[in-house]
């Protein structure tokens, strides 16, 4: 049977909700103008505020045209020839979108999903995005707040506070960012302090006693310098239960604060300051159990309890042995610096940025105490822009250049719970206590040494990177109206990495295959040298032996060493460096069609330097050393690192890096905006050589480089005004995506399939009405926005469904994740009444029709066919009171 786990709700037929959407079409971003003045005419309405470089935000409903700098130059969004969308600050306040999480629903070509902890979150673009459980991965889409690249996740997810705008940037952009952007880049811009006073507050309640409090104020201090001081303040209960612990998880309770001051001393020259802080402090995140294996009735008979079925997932009650508590800190400061002599502009973005965080929770995600985990990680980052532009007759010359350094932390280790040792001792006897007592006799360990509580293992990973790039873009006006455009980013990227462990369980320092061979010798051969004095015979009959399960009792135990000794680096084999350069380019053809129209055709690159395995499962790869059968030691063959004397019991490979990944797309894009209408329109084709894959295997994390994954598909989004009081907007993405090359998977070959979690199909529409009430200037705005993902596998496959005595051992695995399927339709909706004097009251609900999905799975930890999930949040809803002033 194929059982589809779409959760509650997923009665809703997109067909449905599509056909109410032609009524009432939901809100995306792409808000674009319905003004025929000209071009000039238009830029000189939205010109940025003082001091602004990313210019201010003009209302939909005014019918101006959006200034962007995707291109890193003032441009209307028609004027611009990439496929870009924006998220006015209008849509954000509308929508109640607080965070970038919640930013997905208005555009559809960006997927977010939030893992364990809030500190884990990974953006998805046209489907390739990764780096959220791994410090030492870097995003293949890069986060840019106000021209700083903010290089992890857990420094990106605070709350939205005083945005001007978010632009997500389609495909590589490695030609204009100078950091890891082969997938696309999100940018969010804030405005900047104002010459005029003013400012807004406004409070929010809502169910799960949520409250969130918002201020802004900006002015003048002189004639030169102004102020804007912003905070936020969010905090609500969680909304899952952990049964038997007193607490709810999945809370909120953060707040972050900013400051800035803009010096104007002349009409060509600013500064503007940027210091900022933010904290989250919460129980983090809600994992229950999808699908019941095995090992589940282990669990019962040590008084453990956890969710059993498919839908009980959705009841949000989970179990477990300790609250999960994340606590980040996030703070820096930038300096933007823009001057003009002559033709040139000159623009310096220079920051210093520092993460923290830490996080402790049980991981597999029981009430048995069977293994928690301390994570503590800090990033310290320091990176400047330097860009210079100028204008000369039919040529525009934009050059510069990026500095990347940072260093990164993380001190680490698993400890073992006080029910382990029960736990694994009736796994390994079938339910039956005791064999652990008779395994620790046989091996000669102490009573009771195997899984007894305390630590399990002890890390320390560092990284430092320094990287460097020099980019630039050249627009040519062949002729009125038609623009050539070449640009070209040339990266220099080092990493120099630390990686240690001590590992303590007794079981995984001892290798049984060796075990067996010593003692079927009585002792004699007890090394690598004795094993090879022996004839070849012999060498071979006593492995045939040794790795037989009838012969040797003692394989089963394989299953039980988890984590066996650690290869420290650097070594005299592994030097813990990488080493990357690329030179990236851009051509691109634009053209105004028609009045009104504008197309263009481009072709990129983009690239991304080696991501590195900070993690407990870094491994050597293949090509330093070959384990013998078993893991064998005894038996091991020659390599690097058995030659050296290096390897360790129980030593396999994996990987302890990932190599570089390179894009490519071509894309055909057509833009136009006529009365009452606007569209954008963009076709492409994707690749990425060398996807830096991550999949967690239930015990740990395999990295790996997928040979080429790509993505064929179409972007279209529009925007309709019947009059001036209504707005409506449609976009979709359909995306035809595909493993072209991936043989080195966790799940076995998944050459020629579709890589999971990539809907074929997205849809986002809104519809906002302005009705004014009279001629007092009072309005009322109700608004509703509708966002659809096609049903789609979630997760490429489940390592430990894999069947070794099968021709193709993983061909279960893969088989087993296809009943798991996601499919989403979201509905939020707001009602403001909006008066004269500033003040708004809205009553709002995000998944009013409280539409539950996975947003994914992954194996049961330590749980063989155990598969656990991540649901997303259900119906939230409120009332917010806004003054502006």
């Amino acid at each position: 049977m194929n059982t589809r786990f779409n959760g509650r709700g997923a009665g809703l037929r997109f067909a449905l909700l599509a056909g109410a959407a032609s009524v009432a079409l939901p809100s995306a971003a792409f808000a674009q103008d319905v003004d025929q003045a000209s071009d000039e005419d238009d830029l000189e309405m939205a010109q940025p505020a003082d001091g602004d470089e990313f210019g201010a935000q003009q209302d939909v409903a005014t019918g101006n045209r959006i200034v962007i700098t995707a291109s890193k130059r003032e441009q209307t969004l028609q004027d611009t020839p990439i496929s870009v969308s924006v998220t006015t600050a209008e849509t954000l306040e509308r929508a109640e979108i607080r965070d970038l999480i919640d930013l997905q629903t208005v555009t559809p070509s960006l997927r977010v999903s939030q893992l364990q902890s809030s500190a884990n979150t990974t953006f998805i673009i046209r489907g390739f995005g990764n780096g959220a459980n791994n410090f030492g991965i870097e995003p293949s889409v890069g986060v840019f707040i106000d021209g700083v690249y903010r290089s992890r996740s857990a420094g990106q997810i605070s709350d939205l506070a005083n945005v001007s705008r978010i632009e997500v940037l389609r495909g590589p952009q490695s030609t204009l960012f100078g950091k890891n952007a082969s997938a696309g880049v999100i940018s969010v811009v804030t405005q900047a302090p104002q010459f005029e006073f003013g400012g807004s507050v406004s409070a929010t309640y809502g169910n799960y006693d949520q409250f969130i409090v918002k201020g802004d104020v900006t002015g003048p201090i002189t004639d030169t310098v102004a102020f804007a001081i912003d905070g936020s303040y969010n905090t609500r209960d969680g909304y899952v239960e952990a049964v038997g612990l007193g607490e709810n998880i999945n809370d909120r309770d953060r707040y972050s604060v900013r400051g800035q001051l803009l010096w104007e001393p002349d009409a060509v020259s600013s500064a503007r300051l940027i210091a900022d802080y933010g904290k989250i402090d919460e129980l983090c995140c809600y994992v229950g159990t999808v699908q019941a294996g095995p090992t589940t009735p282990l669990l019962f008979a040590l008084g453990g309890a956890t969710n059993t079925g498919p839908d009980s997932i959705y009841d949000d009650r989970t179990f477990l042995n300790r609250l999960p508590e994340n606590e980040v800190e996030n703070y820096g400061v930038s300096l933007q610096l823009d001057t003009e002599f002559g033709p040139f502009s000159v623009t310096s973005i220079t920051a210093y940025r520092e993460l923290r965080s830490r996080n402790e929770q049980d991981v597999d995600f029981t009430s048995v105490d069977v293994v928690n985990e301390l994570r503590d990680q800090s990033v310290d980052t320091f990176t400047s822009e330097l860009r210079l532009t100028g204008e000369f007759g039919p040529l525009s010359v934009l050059l510069g250049g990026f500095l990347f350094d940072e260093k990164i932390r993380q001190v680490s280790g698993l400890t073992t719970g006080t029910q382990s040792r029960p736990f694994f001792d009736l796994l390994a006897g079938g339910g039956v206590p005791g064999t652990l007592s008779g395994v620790e006799f046989a091996l000669g360990l102490p009573q009771n040494s195997i899984f007894a509580p305390g630590p399990l293992t002890d890390e320390f990973f560092a990284l430092d990177n320094e990287a460097y790039s020099i980019f630039g873009t050249f627009d040519y006006e062949v002729f009125e109206g038609v623009t050539l455009t070449a640009g070209f980013n040339y990266t220099d990227d080092k990493k120099n990495f630390t990686l240690s462990q001590a590992s303590y369980d007794p079981l995984a320092q001892i290798n049984v295959v060796d075990a067996f061979i010593i003692g079927a010798t009585g002792g004699a051969i007890n090394s690598p040298t004795a094993f090879r004095s022996l004839p070849a015979a012999n060498r071979a009959a006593l492995i045939a032996a040794a790795t037989n399960p009838a012969i040797n009792p003692l394989l089963g135990l394989t299953a039980l060493q988890f984590q066996p000794p650690f290869l420290n680096l650097p070594n005299s084999v592994e030097p813990g460096r990488t080493a990357d350069d690329d030179f990236s380019y851009t051509l691109r053809l634009s053209a105004d069609l028609y009045e009104g129209l504008n197309g263009y055709i481009t072709y990129a690159t983009g690239f991304k330097a080696s991501s590195v395995n900070l993690s407990r499962d870094s491994r050597p790869s293949a090509a330093d050393f070959t384990p013998g059968p078993g893991r064998s030691l005894i038996a091991a063959p020659d390599s690097p690192i058995f030659n050296a004397g290096l390897a360790v019991p129980n030593l396999t490979t994996g990987s302890r890096f990932a190599g570089p990944e390179n894009a490519e797309v071509y894309e055909i894009g057509l833009k136009g905006v006529y009365p009452g209408i606007s569209f954008n329109l963009a076709l492409f084709d994707q690749t990425i050589e060398g996807f830096q894959s991550f999949a967690f295997t239930g015990t740990g994390f395999a990295l790996a480089n997928a040979g080429v994954q790509s993505t064929k598909g179409i972007e279209f989004d529009m925007t309709l005004t019947p009059t001036d009081n209504l707005v409506l907007t449609m976009a979709t993405t359909v995306l035809d995506a595909n493993y072209d090359e991936f043989t080195g998977s966790a799940v076995g070959d998944l050459s020629g399939s579709t890589p999971a979690g990539i809907p074929e199909l997205t849809f986002a529409a809104s519809a906002m009405y302005t009705i004014d009430l009279g001629s007092s200037g009072n309005r009322l705005i109700p608004r509703v926005d509708y966002y659809h993902e096609s049903d789609t596998q979630i997760l490429d496959g489940l390592p430990d469904f894999a069947d070794p005595t099968a021709a193709d051992p993983f061909a279960s695995a893969r088989a087993a994740a296809t009943q798991f399927t996601r499919e989403v339709n979201q509905v939020n909706a707001s009602l403001t009444f909006a008066m004269d004097n500033g003040f708004e009251l809205s009553a709002w609900a995000r998944n009013l029709t409280n539409d539950r999905y996975l947003t994914t799975i992954f194996p049961g930890v330590a749980q063989s066919r155990t598969v656990s999930g991540y649901p997303n949040a259900p119906r939230t809803y409120g009332a917010t009171a806004r003054f502006r002033f």
